[in-house]
């Protein structure tokens, strides 16, 4: 375990909490105006984590294959726990746009270990990190309006719907990215499926 590997952690242990304070505020005693800065505090801890974590593994030599897949598998569950939590009330989003986020994140992360597994690498994509930094200022933009949201400048419908518009881009942006992504390591995964058939073969 290094620095960097526990700063990975941290987008893990936040992912939890910042869904308990957002469904159950009432109960923690966070009053609603005061909710909004707790979760984006929460939410700049995870991406600062984010930042640094991949910088401080290279500027120090500690990029290690845990990492290389653990980094990956932080970003998408602090991110999508958070669009899930965005699922309740006031936001409302609608549990498909999520799944898409779930689904595109699902069918890379399983790809990339299991090539990893093999001793090759899938190549990142710049599409990639576009995605995370689309999900991100979108997370971003609904935290922020639940600001006049909170002192009644906003409606829950005003919410609800720029909210919607925002998610579905970045869903639709996550979608594309997903494709791009299998398309551009087209060799790479045929072959990953040619040595898993010819395993099956010498198996059988």
């Amino acid at each position: 375990m290094s620095v960097p590997n526990y700063l990975t952690f941290i987008r893990i242990f936040i992912s939890p909490i910042f869904m308990l304070i957002y469904l159950e505020h009432e109960m923690l005693g966070i009053s609603m105006t005061a909710l909004p800065y707790v979760l984006l505090f929460l939410f700049g801890l995870s991406e600062i984590s984010d930042t640094f974590d991949g910088f401080l593994a290279r500027k120090y030599n500690q990029v290690t294959d845990f990492g290389k897949i653990l980094d990956p598998m932080a970003d998408s569950i602090y991110r999508i726990s958070v669009f899930l939590t965005f699922t309740s009330p006031p936001v409302e989003l609608p549990l498909l746009l999520v799944f898409i986020f779930i689904y595109r994140d699902s069918m890379i992360s399983a790809l990339r270990t299991i090539c990893a597994l093999r001793g090759f690498a899938l190549a990142a994509r710049s599409s990639g990190k576009i995605k995370a930094i689309i999900q991100a200022a979108t997370a971003f933009i609904i935290l922020i309006l639940h600001i006049p949201y909170s002192t009644g400048l906003m409606s829950q419908a005003s919410l609800h719907r720029v909210a919607l518009i925002a998610t579905s881009i970045a869903a639709g942006y996550a979608l594309f990215s997903g494709i791009e992504y299998i398309y551009a390591n087209r060799d790479e995964i045929k072959r990953l499926l040619t040595e898993r058939a010819k395993g099956s073969l010498t198996d059988v």
